[in-house]
Protein backbone atom coordinates (compact mmCIF):
# COMPACT_ATOMS: atom_id res chain seq x y z
CA UNK A 1 0.00 0.00 0.00
CA UNK A 2 0.60 3.71 -0.36
CA UNK A 3 2.72 4.46 2.65
CA UNK A 4 3.89 8.18 2.18
CA UNK A 5 3.49 11.18 -0.55
CA UNK A 6 6.07 13.40 -0.23
CA UNK A 7 5.44 16.47 -2.35
CA UNK A 8 8.04 19.42 -3.03
CA UNK A 9 7.25 23.24 -5.13
CA UNK A 10 4.20 21.71 -6.95
CA UNK A 11 1.00 23.33 -8.03
CA UNK A 12 0.96 25.59 -4.81
CA UNK A 13 2.36 23.09 -2.45
CA UNK A 14 5.96 24.31 -1.12
CA UNK A 15 6.48 21.57 0.98
CA UNK A 16 4.28 18.36 1.89
CA UNK A 17 4.67 15.07 3.88
CA UNK A 18 1.90 12.80 4.00
CA UNK A 19 2.20 9.50 6.41
CA UNK A 20 -0.75 7.21 5.00
CA UNK A 21 -2.22 4.09 6.67
CA UNK A 22 -4.67 0.94 5.74
CA UNK A 23 -8.19 1.37 5.42
CA UNK A 24 -10.59 4.11 4.48
CA UNK A 25 -8.71 7.52 4.10
CA UNK A 26 -11.51 10.59 3.20
CA UNK A 27 -9.80 13.33 1.51
CA UNK A 28 -12.16 16.77 1.25
CA UNK A 29 -11.66 20.41 1.22
CA UNK A 30 -13.56 23.27 -0.20
CA UNK A 31 -13.86 23.51 -4.23
CA UNK A 32 -10.33 24.82 -5.44
CA UNK A 33 -8.38 23.74 -2.12
CA UNK A 34 -6.36 21.51 -4.02
CA UNK A 35 -7.50 17.92 -3.87
CA UNK A 36 -6.66 17.42 -7.18
CA UNK A 37 -3.16 18.10 -6.57
CA UNK A 38 -2.82 15.11 -4.30
CA UNK A 39 -3.93 12.91 -6.93
CA UNK A 40 -1.78 14.95 -9.51
CA UNK A 41 1.05 14.66 -7.47
CA UNK A 42 0.52 10.57 -7.39
CA UNK A 43 -0.17 10.62 -10.86
CA UNK A 44 2.82 11.89 -11.96
CA UNK A 45 5.06 9.45 -9.08
CA UNK A 46 2.95 6.81 -11.32
CA UNK A 47 3.91 7.59 -14.73
CA UNK A 48 1.56 10.29 -16.14
CA UNK A 49 2.66 12.85 -18.61
CA UNK A 50 4.13 15.78 -16.74
CA UNK A 51 4.17 19.53 -17.65
CA UNK A 52 6.21 22.78 -16.89
CA UNK A 53 2.75 24.26 -15.45
CA UNK A 54 2.79 22.18 -12.55
CA UNK A 55 6.34 23.31 -11.52
CA UNK A 56 5.12 25.89 -8.57
CA UNK A 57 5.61 29.44 -9.77
CA UNK A 58 9.07 31.32 -9.22
CA UNK A 59 10.19 27.65 -8.23
CA UNK A 60 13.11 25.75 -10.83
CA UNK A 61 11.39 21.90 -9.94
CA UNK A 62 9.10 19.99 -8.14
CA UNK A 63 10.35 16.85 -6.52
CA UNK A 64 7.88 14.03 -5.97
CA UNK A 65 8.55 10.78 -4.08
CA UNK A 66 6.17 8.10 -3.62
CA UNK A 67 7.24 4.91 -0.99
CA UNK A 68 4.71 1.62 -1.08
CA UNK A 69 4.61 -1.43 1.05
CA UNK A 70 4.63 -4.26 -1.64
CA UNK A 71 5.04 -6.96 0.44
CA UNK A 72 0.93 -8.56 -0.34
CA UNK A 73 2.13 -7.58 -3.88
CA UNK A 74 4.23 -10.38 -5.27
CA UNK A 75 3.62 -9.24 -9.00
CA UNK A 76 5.45 -5.86 -8.00
CA UNK A 77 7.95 -7.87 -6.22
CA UNK A 78 8.66 -10.16 -9.36
CA UNK A 79 9.10 -6.90 -11.02
CA UNK A 80 11.51 -4.96 -9.28
CA UNK A 81 13.59 -8.32 -8.87
CA UNK A 82 13.67 -9.11 -12.48
CA UNK A 83 15.69 -5.98 -13.19
CA UNK A 84 17.12 -6.14 -9.96
CA UNK A 85 16.00 -2.93 -8.25
CA UNK A 86 15.97 -4.63 -5.53
CA UNK A 87 12.26 -5.73 -3.63
CA UNK A 88 12.61 -4.95 0.14
CA UNK A 89 11.34 -1.47 -0.43
CA UNK A 90 9.38 0.46 -3.60
CA UNK A 91 10.10 4.57 -3.57
CA UNK A 92 9.27 5.91 -6.79
CA UNK A 93 10.68 9.63 -7.62
CA UNK A 94 9.93 12.02 -10.28
CA UNK A 95 11.64 15.24 -10.66
CA UNK A 96 9.72 17.74 -13.46
CA UNK A 97 11.88 21.03 -14.58
CA UNK A 98 10.45 24.76 -15.00
CA UNK A 99 10.78 23.48 -18.85
CA UNK A 100 8.94 20.69 -18.52
CA UNK A 101 11.62 18.16 -18.58
CA UNK A 102 11.50 15.18 -16.60
CA UNK A 103 13.29 12.35 -14.72
CA UNK A 104 12.70 9.31 -12.93
CA UNK A 105 13.53 6.77 -10.19
CA UNK A 106 13.09 3.26 -9.08
CA UNK A 107 14.17 2.95 -5.34
CA UNK A 108 17.15 5.15 -6.42
CA UNK A 109 17.72 3.67 -9.73
CA UNK A 110 17.35 6.15 -12.74
CA UNK A 111 14.17 5.00 -14.41
CA UNK A 112 12.10 5.74 -17.93
CA UNK A 113 8.17 7.12 -17.33
CA UNK A 114 6.71 3.92 -18.72
CA UNK A 115 8.93 2.56 -16.04
CA UNK A 116 7.07 4.29 -13.81
CA UNK A 117 3.81 3.52 -15.31
CA UNK A 118 4.28 -0.20 -15.65
CA UNK A 119 5.31 -0.58 -12.42
CA UNK A 120 2.52 2.35 -10.96
CA UNK A 121 0.06 -0.39 -12.82
CA UNK A 122 1.09 -3.27 -10.10
CA UNK A 123 0.91 -0.79 -7.23
CA UNK A 124 -2.45 0.70 -7.09
CA UNK A 125 -5.52 1.59 -8.87
CA UNK A 126 -6.98 4.34 -9.70
CA UNK A 127 -10.63 5.27 -10.14
CA UNK A 128 -11.42 8.58 -11.84
CA UNK A 129 -14.58 10.67 -11.43
CA UNK A 130 -14.95 10.15 -15.45
CA UNK A 131 -15.62 6.57 -15.14
CA UNK A 132 -19.41 7.11 -15.95
CA UNK A 133 -18.80 9.13 -18.76
CA UNK A 134 -15.92 6.26 -19.82
CA UNK A 135 -19.47 3.93 -20.07
CA UNK A 136 -21.05 5.90 -22.91
CA UNK A 137 -18.06 4.14 -25.16
CA UNK A 138 -18.54 0.52 -26.06
CA UNK A 139 -15.11 -0.12 -26.23
CA UNK A 140 -14.61 0.56 -22.50
CA UNK A 141 -16.90 -2.24 -21.47
CA UNK A 142 -15.10 -5.29 -22.77
CA UNK A 143 -12.26 -4.07 -21.01
CA UNK A 144 -14.13 -3.55 -17.82
CA UNK A 145 -14.93 -7.30 -18.45
CA UNK A 146 -11.87 -8.10 -18.69
CA UNK A 147 -10.46 -6.65 -15.96
CA UNK A 148 -13.18 -8.14 -13.63
CA UNK A 149 -12.24 -11.83 -15.13
CA UNK A 150 -8.62 -11.33 -14.70
CA UNK A 151 -8.17 -11.91 -18.59
CA UNK A 152 -5.98 -8.75 -19.46
CA UNK A 153 -3.02 -11.17 -19.78
CA UNK A 154 -5.38 -13.72 -22.46
CA UNK A 155 -6.45 -10.24 -24.51
CA UNK A 156 -2.94 -9.24 -24.49
CA UNK A 157 -1.54 -12.20 -25.74
CA UNK A 158 -4.19 -12.53 -28.13
CA UNK A 159 -3.64 -9.07 -29.23
CA UNK A 160 0.44 -10.03 -30.39
CA UNK A 161 -1.13 -12.95 -32.17
CA UNK A 162 -3.58 -10.93 -34.12
CA UNK A 163 -0.69 -8.52 -34.82
CA UNK A 164 1.69 -11.04 -36.58
CA UNK A 165 -1.09 -13.06 -37.88
CA UNK A 166 -2.30 -9.24 -39.84
CA UNK A 167 1.93 -8.89 -40.29
CA UNK A 168 2.46 -12.36 -42.10
CA UNK A 169 -0.65 -11.71 -44.28
CA UNK A 170 0.50 -8.35 -45.65
CA UNK A 171 4.01 -10.15 -46.23
CA UNK A 172 2.17 -13.05 -48.26
CA UNK A 173 0.14 -10.41 -50.10
CA UNK A 174 3.04 -7.80 -50.95
CA UNK A 175 4.73 -11.26 -52.31
CA UNK A 176 1.90 -13.23 -54.43
CA UNK A 177 1.43 -9.42 -56.37
CA UNK A 178 4.62 -9.61 -57.10
CA UNK A 179 4.89 -13.01 -58.38
CA UNK A 180 5.00 -12.32 -62.26
CA UNK A 181 7.52 -10.21 -61.90
CA UNK A 182 9.26 -12.26 -60.18
CA UNK A 183 8.79 -15.36 -62.49
CA UNK A 184 9.92 -13.22 -65.78
CA UNK A 185 13.24 -12.06 -63.42
CA UNK A 186 13.93 -15.73 -62.59
CA UNK A 187 13.53 -16.82 -65.72
CA UNK A 188 16.25 -14.66 -67.49
CA UNK A 189 18.58 -15.43 -64.76
CA UNK A 190 18.24 -18.64 -64.78
CA UNK A 191 19.57 -18.63 -68.76
CA UNK A 192 22.35 -16.27 -67.92
CA UNK A 193 23.49 -18.57 -65.12
CA UNK A 194 22.98 -21.62 -67.08
CA UNK A 195 25.15 -20.07 -70.27
CA UNK A 196 28.20 -18.81 -67.39
CA UNK A 197 27.87 -22.78 -65.73
CA UNK A 198 28.59 -23.89 -69.41
CA UNK A 199 31.99 -21.28 -69.48
CA UNK A 200 32.49 -22.16 -66.29
CA UNK A 201 35.26 -19.47 -65.76
CA UNK A 202 37.51 -19.84 -63.16
CA UNK A 203 38.23 -17.32 -60.49
CA UNK A 204 41.46 -16.39 -61.53
CA UNK A 205 41.62 -18.20 -64.96
CA UNK A 206 41.59 -15.31 -67.62
CA UNK A 207 44.94 -14.11 -66.02
CA UNK A 208 46.64 -17.75 -66.38
CA UNK A 209 44.76 -18.04 -70.01
CA UNK A 210 46.14 -14.77 -71.32
CA UNK A 211 49.73 -15.40 -70.10
CA UNK A 212 49.10 -18.99 -71.50
CA UNK A 213 48.56 -17.47 -74.67
CA UNK A 214 50.77 -14.95 -75.01
CA UNK A 215 53.58 -17.96 -74.14
CA UNK A 216 52.44 -20.45 -76.99
CA UNK A 217 52.06 -17.33 -79.42
CA UNK A 218 55.93 -16.35 -79.08
CA UNK A 219 57.18 -19.82 -78.73
CA UNK A 220 59.11 -20.41 -82.00
CA UNK A 221 60.45 -17.24 -81.87
CA UNK A 222 61.45 -17.88 -78.42
CA UNK A 223 63.17 -20.85 -78.90
CA UNK A 224 64.77 -19.75 -82.32
CA UNK A 225 66.29 -17.08 -80.17
CA UNK A 226 67.74 -19.37 -76.80
CA UNK A 227 69.58 -21.40 -79.43
CA UNK A 228 70.95 -18.66 -81.16
CA UNK A 229 72.26 -17.47 -77.53
CA UNK A 230 73.64 -20.99 -76.60
CA UNK A 231 75.48 -20.85 -80.29
CA UNK A 232 77.17 -17.47 -78.78
CA UNK A 233 77.99 -18.90 -75.82
CA UNK A 234 79.40 -22.14 -76.29
CA UNK A 235 80.56 -22.23 -79.85
CA UNK A 236 83.96 -23.51 -80.44
CA UNK A 237 84.43 -21.09 -83.51
CA UNK A 238 83.97 -17.84 -82.02
CA UNK A 239 82.23 -18.85 -79.22
CA UNK A 240 82.39 -16.07 -75.45
CA UNK A 241 83.33 -19.32 -73.50
CA UNK A 242 86.02 -20.54 -75.97
CA UNK A 243 87.33 -16.36 -76.18
CA UNK A 244 87.16 -16.12 -72.29
CA UNK A 245 89.19 -19.45 -71.92
CA UNK A 246 91.66 -18.13 -74.25
CA UNK A 247 92.50 -15.05 -72.92
CA UNK A 248 92.66 -16.40 -69.36
CA UNK A 249 95.32 -19.05 -70.74
CA UNK A 250 97.63 -16.59 -72.55
CA UNK A 251 97.54 -13.69 -69.39
CA UNK A 252 98.16 -16.44 -66.79
CA UNK A 253 100.95 -17.48 -69.05
CA UNK A 254 102.64 -13.72 -68.29
CA UNK A 255 105.65 -13.27 -65.95
CA UNK A 256 104.03 -11.82 -62.84
CA UNK A 257 100.64 -12.93 -63.53
CA UNK A 258 99.97 -13.51 -59.91
CA UNK A 259 100.75 -10.18 -58.82
CA UNK A 260 99.20 -7.00 -58.90
CA UNK A 261 96.79 -5.88 -61.84
CA UNK A 262 97.15 -9.34 -63.59
CA UNK A 263 96.15 -11.06 -61.16
CA UNK A 264 93.06 -8.96 -60.17
CA UNK A 265 92.06 -9.57 -63.95
CA UNK A 266 92.50 -13.24 -63.76
CA UNK A 267 89.95 -13.46 -61.54
CA UNK A 268 87.36 -11.05 -62.81
CA UNK A 269 88.22 -13.52 -66.35
CA UNK A 270 87.80 -16.54 -63.93
CA UNK A 271 84.38 -15.41 -62.53
CA UNK A 272 83.26 -14.43 -66.54
CA UNK A 273 83.43 -17.93 -67.67
CA UNK A 274 81.60 -19.42 -65.05
CA UNK A 275 79.14 -16.60 -65.16
CA UNK A 276 79.12 -17.40 -68.79
CA UNK A 277 78.74 -21.73 -68.05
CA UNK A 278 75.79 -20.87 -66.17
CA UNK A 279 73.93 -18.92 -68.39
CA UNK A 280 74.45 -21.38 -71.13
CA UNK A 281 73.23 -24.15 -69.07
CA UNK A 282 70.37 -22.42 -68.11
CA UNK A 283 69.43 -20.76 -71.41
CA UNK A 284 69.71 -24.75 -72.87
CA UNK A 285 67.51 -26.44 -70.38
CA UNK A 286 64.97 -23.24 -71.17
CA UNK A 287 65.49 -24.40 -74.97
CA UNK A 288 64.43 -27.67 -74.06
CA UNK A 289 61.47 -27.14 -71.83
CA UNK A 290 59.86 -24.76 -74.78
CA UNK A 291 57.46 -26.57 -76.62
CA UNK A 292 55.62 -25.85 -80.30
CA UNK A 293 51.90 -26.62 -79.54
CA UNK A 294 49.55 -25.11 -82.24
CA UNK A 295 46.62 -27.21 -80.88
CA UNK A 296 46.74 -25.68 -77.45
CA UNK A 297 47.17 -22.42 -78.61
CA UNK A 298 43.74 -22.39 -81.10
CA UNK A 299 42.26 -24.17 -77.60
CA UNK A 300 43.37 -21.19 -75.54
CA UNK A 301 42.46 -18.60 -78.41
CA UNK A 302 39.00 -20.14 -78.34
CA UNK A 303 38.80 -20.23 -74.78
CA UNK A 304 39.50 -16.14 -74.49
CA UNK A 305 37.46 -15.98 -77.31
CA UNK A 306 34.39 -17.14 -75.15
CA UNK A 307 35.11 -15.29 -72.39
CA UNK A 308 35.35 -11.99 -74.10
CA UNK A 309 32.42 -12.51 -76.14
CA UNK A 310 30.46 -13.15 -72.86
CA UNK A 311 31.51 -10.49 -71.10
CA UNK A 312 30.71 -8.18 -74.05
CA UNK A 313 27.09 -10.07 -74.07
CA UNK A 314 26.45 -9.00 -70.49
CA UNK A 315 28.03 -5.11 -70.78
CA UNK A 316 31.36 -6.44 -68.32
CA UNK A 317 35.00 -6.23 -68.77
CA UNK A 318 36.49 -10.29 -69.25
CA UNK A 319 37.45 -9.96 -65.33
CA UNK A 320 34.49 -9.20 -63.81
CA UNK A 321 32.98 -12.04 -65.54
CA UNK A 322 33.60 -14.53 -62.70
CA UNK A 323 31.91 -11.89 -59.99
CA UNK A 324 29.21 -11.35 -61.99
CA UNK A 325 28.45 -15.27 -62.11
CA UNK A 326 28.46 -15.40 -58.86
CA UNK A 327 26.11 -12.79 -57.92
CA UNK A 328 23.86 -14.20 -60.49
CA UNK A 329 23.83 -17.54 -58.93
CA UNK A 330 23.11 -15.74 -55.86
CA UNK A 331 20.05 -13.82 -56.93
CA UNK A 332 18.81 -16.91 -58.51
CA UNK A 333 19.35 -19.12 -55.42
CA UNK A 334 17.32 -16.42 -53.38
CA UNK A 335 14.45 -16.48 -55.76
CA UNK A 336 14.22 -19.89 -56.42
CA UNK A 337 14.09 -19.93 -52.08
CA UNK A 338 11.45 -16.84 -52.53
CA UNK A 339 8.94 -19.92 -53.53
CA UNK A 340 9.56 -21.66 -50.27
CA UNK A 341 9.39 -18.77 -48.55
CA UNK A 342 5.97 -18.44 -50.12
CA UNK A 343 4.97 -21.57 -48.66
CA UNK A 344 6.24 -21.13 -45.46
CA UNK A 345 4.55 -17.85 -45.65
CA UNK A 346 0.94 -19.60 -46.38
CA UNK A 347 1.79 -21.56 -43.49
CA UNK A 348 2.43 -19.63 -40.78
CA UNK A 349 -0.41 -17.27 -41.86
CA UNK A 350 -2.60 -20.74 -41.55
CA UNK A 351 -0.87 -21.22 -38.05
CA UNK A 352 -1.32 -17.93 -37.25
CA UNK A 353 -4.86 -17.74 -37.98
CA UNK A 354 -6.05 -21.09 -36.27
CA UNK A 355 -3.82 -19.94 -32.92
CA UNK A 356 -5.96 -16.84 -32.70
CA UNK A 357 -8.64 -18.81 -33.38
CA UNK A 358 -8.04 -21.22 -30.66
CA UNK A 359 -7.27 -17.94 -28.03
CA UNK A 360 -10.04 -16.36 -29.35
CA UNK A 361 -12.44 -19.46 -28.73
CA UNK A 362 -11.24 -19.62 -25.11
CA UNK A 363 -11.43 -15.84 -24.28
CA UNK A 364 -15.15 -16.02 -25.70
CA UNK A 365 -16.08 -18.92 -23.66
CA UNK A 366 -14.11 -17.22 -19.99
CA UNK A 367 -15.75 -13.72 -21.01
CA UNK A 368 -19.19 -15.42 -21.56
CA UNK A 369 -18.80 -16.90 -18.00
CA UNK A 370 -17.49 -14.59 -16.21
CA UNK A 371 -20.65 -12.05 -17.73
CA UNK A 372 -22.91 -13.24 -15.81
CA UNK A 373 -21.49 -13.08 -12.67
CA UNK A 374 -20.27 -9.65 -13.35
CA UNK A 375 -24.11 -8.63 -14.18
CA UNK A 376 -24.94 -10.24 -10.75
CA UNK A 377 -22.47 -8.27 -8.54
CA UNK A 378 -23.34 -5.24 -10.08
CA UNK A 379 -27.24 -5.30 -10.08
CA UNK A 380 -26.47 -6.28 -6.28
CA UNK A 381 -24.56 -3.34 -5.42
CA UNK A 382 -27.25 -1.33 -7.82
CA UNK A 383 -29.98 -2.36 -5.27
CA UNK A 384 -27.71 -0.72 -2.26
CA UNK A 385 -27.94 2.61 -4.44
CA UNK A 386 -31.19 2.53 -4.45
CA UNK A 387 -31.80 1.05 -7.89
CA UNK A 388 -33.41 -2.49 -6.57
CA UNK A 389 -35.47 -2.53 -9.52
CA UNK A 390 -33.21 -2.43 -11.88
CA UNK A 391 -31.74 -4.74 -14.32
CA UNK A 392 -28.27 -5.11 -14.97
CA UNK A 393 -26.68 -7.74 -17.99
CA UNK A 394 -23.18 -7.78 -19.33
CA UNK A 395 -24.36 -9.18 -23.11
CA UNK A 396 -21.42 -10.71 -24.81
CA UNK A 397 -22.13 -11.28 -28.63
CA UNK A 398 -20.13 -12.16 -31.79
CA UNK A 399 -18.08 -9.49 -33.72
CA UNK A 400 -18.31 -9.47 -37.78
CA UNK A 401 -14.37 -9.46 -38.15
CA UNK A 402 -11.87 -10.49 -36.12
CA UNK A 403 -9.42 -7.98 -33.63
CA UNK A 404 -6.99 -7.77 -31.78
CA UNK A 405 -9.30 -8.06 -28.77
CA UNK A 406 -11.14 -11.54 -29.88
CA UNK A 407 -14.38 -12.23 -31.50
CA UNK A 408 -16.53 -10.81 -29.10
CA UNK A 409 -18.83 -7.62 -28.61
CA UNK A 410 -19.70 -6.45 -25.29
CA UNK A 411 -22.36 -4.75 -23.87
CA UNK A 412 -23.62 -3.61 -21.03
CA UNK A 413 -27.43 -3.54 -20.77
CA UNK A 414 -30.25 -2.13 -17.70
CA UNK A 415 -33.81 -2.30 -17.41
CA UNK A 416 -34.32 0.72 -15.21
CA UNK A 417 -38.38 -0.47 -14.26
CA UNK A 418 -39.53 -3.50 -14.18
CA UNK A 419 -41.60 -5.05 -17.38
CA UNK A 420 -39.07 -2.96 -19.79
CA UNK A 421 -36.47 -5.05 -21.97
CA UNK A 422 -33.10 -4.29 -21.13
CA UNK A 423 -31.42 -2.05 -23.63
CA UNK A 424 -27.68 -0.89 -23.99
CA UNK A 425 -26.28 1.58 -21.46
CA UNK A 426 -25.45 4.57 -23.81
CA UNK A 427 -28.92 4.74 -25.15
CA UNK A 428 -31.18 4.92 -22.29
CA UNK A 429 -29.48 5.74 -18.77
CA UNK A 430 -29.55 9.18 -17.13
CA UNK A 431 -26.43 10.71 -15.82
CA UNK A 432 -27.55 10.09 -12.05
CA UNK A 433 -28.12 6.61 -12.91
CA UNK A 434 -25.23 6.10 -14.94
CA UNK A 435 -22.71 8.03 -12.22
CA UNK A 436 -24.42 4.94 -9.89
CA UNK A 437 -23.74 2.07 -12.20
CA UNK A 438 -20.60 3.17 -12.79
CA UNK A 439 -20.05 3.62 -9.08
CA UNK A 440 -21.38 -0.27 -8.98
CA UNK A 441 -19.03 -1.47 -11.31
CA UNK A 442 -16.17 -0.12 -9.84
CA UNK A 443 -17.16 -1.31 -6.41
CA UNK A 444 -17.48 -4.97 -7.76
CA UNK A 445 -14.19 -4.22 -9.77
CA UNK A 446 -12.67 -3.32 -6.88
CA UNK A 447 -13.76 -6.07 -4.33
CA UNK A 448 -11.84 -8.79 -7.24
CA UNK A 449 -8.59 -6.67 -7.82
CA UNK A 450 -5.54 -8.30 -6.44
CA UNK A 451 -3.90 -4.86 -5.83
CA UNK A 452 -5.16 -3.61 -2.02
CA UNK A 453 -4.45 0.10 -2.71
CA UNK A 454 -7.67 1.81 -4.70
CA UNK A 455 -7.94 5.52 -5.35
CA UNK A 456 -11.71 7.15 -5.96
CA UNK A 457 -11.54 10.29 -6.96
CA UNK A 458 -15.22 11.87 -7.01
CA UNK A 459 -16.90 8.62 -8.04
CA UNK A 460 -20.11 9.34 -5.45
CA UNK A 461 -20.80 12.77 -8.07
CA UNK A 462 -24.49 12.65 -8.25
CA UNK A 463 -25.15 10.72 -5.13
CA UNK A 464 -27.11 12.32 -1.98
CA UNK A 465 -28.77 11.01 0.88
CA UNK A 466 -29.02 7.49 2.24
CA UNK A 467 -27.43 6.77 -0.89
CA UNK A 468 -24.39 8.23 -0.21
CA UNK A 469 -24.39 6.60 3.32
CA UNK A 470 -24.44 3.03 1.46
CA UNK A 471 -21.98 4.23 -0.98
CA UNK A 472 -19.50 5.45 2.18
CA UNK A 473 -20.22 1.89 4.02
CA UNK A 474 -19.15 -0.04 0.78
CA UNK A 475 -15.53 2.19 0.47
CA UNK A 476 -14.94 1.22 4.15
CA UNK A 477 -15.70 -2.37 3.49
CA UNK A 478 -13.11 -2.62 0.95
CA UNK A 479 -10.89 -0.87 3.30
CA UNK A 480 -11.10 -3.29 5.82
CA UNK A 481 -9.19 -5.02 3.66
CA UNK A 482 -6.66 -2.86 1.76
CA UNK A 483 -5.96 0.72 1.45
CA UNK A 484 -8.94 3.07 0.01
CA UNK A 485 -8.64 6.63 -0.48
CA UNK A 486 -11.96 8.49 -1.85
CA UNK A 487 -11.83 12.08 -2.95
CA UNK A 488 -15.60 13.50 -2.01
CA UNK A 489 -17.90 15.59 -1.20
CA UNK A 490 -20.42 14.14 0.78
CA UNK A 491 -20.20 14.52 4.75
CA UNK A 492 -22.15 10.68 4.45
CA UNK A 493 -18.83 9.26 2.96
CA UNK A 494 -16.66 11.11 4.54
CA UNK A 495 -17.57 10.50 8.19
CA UNK A 496 -17.56 6.50 7.29
CA UNK A 497 -13.85 6.69 6.62
CA UNK A 498 -10.89 5.41 9.16
CA UNK A 499 -8.93 8.03 8.37
CA UNK A 500 -10.39 11.64 7.30
CA UNK A 501 -7.58 14.03 5.65
CA UNK A 502 -8.00 17.93 5.35
CA UNK A 503 -7.00 19.75 2.23
CA UNK A 504 -7.45 23.83 2.27
CA UNK A 505 -6.13 26.92 0.64
CA UNK A 506 -4.26 29.76 2.36
CA UNK A 507 -3.79 32.72 1.33
CA UNK A 508 -0.76 35.23 2.37
CA UNK A 509 0.12 38.57 1.29
CA UNK A 510 1.99 37.19 -2.05
CA UNK A 511 1.09 33.80 -2.31
CA UNK A 512 -1.45 31.22 -2.07
CA UNK A 513 -0.18 27.34 -0.43
CA UNK A 514 -2.09 24.70 0.28
CA UNK A 515 -2.14 22.62 3.29
CA UNK A 516 -2.99 19.78 4.19
CA UNK A 517 -3.35 17.37 7.30
CA UNK A 518 -4.95 14.02 9.00
CA UNK A 519 -7.96 15.29 11.83
CA UNK A 520 -8.13 14.28 15.11
CA UNK A 521 -11.73 14.09 16.20
CA UNK A 522 -12.92 17.57 16.79
CA UNK A 523 -11.01 18.58 13.44
CA UNK A 524 -13.43 15.46 11.38
CA UNK A 525 -16.25 16.97 13.17
CA UNK A 526 -15.66 20.36 12.42
CA UNK A 527 -15.28 19.44 8.74
CA UNK A 528 -18.05 17.64 8.76
CA UNK A 529 -20.14 20.34 10.01
CA UNK A 530 -18.74 22.34 7.36
CA UNK A 531 -19.63 19.85 4.66
CA UNK A 532 -22.89 20.02 5.95
CA UNK A 533 -24.01 23.26 6.47
CA UNK A 534 -21.68 25.34 4.94
CA UNK A 535 -19.19 28.23 6.45
CA UNK A 536 -21.40 29.17 9.48
CA UNK A 537 -21.19 26.04 11.79
CA UNK A 538 -24.02 26.46 14.37
CA UNK A 539 -24.54 23.97 17.14
CA UNK A 540 -27.26 21.65 15.56
CA UNK A 541 -24.83 21.30 12.76
CA UNK A 542 -22.03 20.37 14.67
CA UNK A 543 -23.90 18.06 16.83
CA UNK A 544 -25.72 16.82 13.40
CA UNK A 545 -21.79 16.29 12.13
CA UNK A 546 -20.63 14.11 15.95
CA UNK A 547 -23.78 12.13 15.68
CA UNK A 548 -23.39 11.04 12.22
CA UNK A 549 -19.26 10.24 12.77
CA UNK A 550 -20.30 8.61 16.34
CA UNK A 551 -22.67 6.09 14.35
CA UNK A 552 -20.46 5.30 11.34
CA UNK A 553 -17.40 4.50 13.74
CA UNK A 554 -19.41 2.17 15.83
CA UNK A 555 -22.14 0.67 13.60
CA UNK A 556 -20.54 -2.87 12.67
CA UNK A 557 -19.29 -3.09 8.91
Amino acid sequence: MLTQLVIQDYAIVDRLELDLSGGMTAITGETGAGKSILLGALGLCLGERAEAGSVRHGCERTDLSASFEIARLPAAVEWLEARELGAEECLLRRVVTANGRSKAWINGQPATVADLKALGELLIQVHGQHAHQALMREETHLALLDDYAGLKGKRQALGETFKEWRATRSKLKKRSEAGSEVEARRQLLRYQVEELDQLALGEAELEVLEQEQHTLAHAEETLRETQFAVECCESDDGGALSLLNQAYARLSALPGSDKGVLANTLAILSDARIQVEEATGELARFASATELDPERLAWVDERLGDVHRIARKHHVAPEELYALHQSLSREVAQLEASDEDLEALSSRVAECRERYREQAKALSKARQKAAGKLGKEVQQQLAFLAMGKARFEVAVSSRETPSQDGLDQVQFLISANPGQPARPLTRVASGGELSRISLAIQVVAASHSTIPSLVFDEVDVGISGATAEIVGQLLRKLGENGQVMTVTHLPQVAAQAHQHLHIEKQAKRDSTLTHMALLDEQGRVSELARMLGGVTLSEQTLAHAREMLDASQRRPH
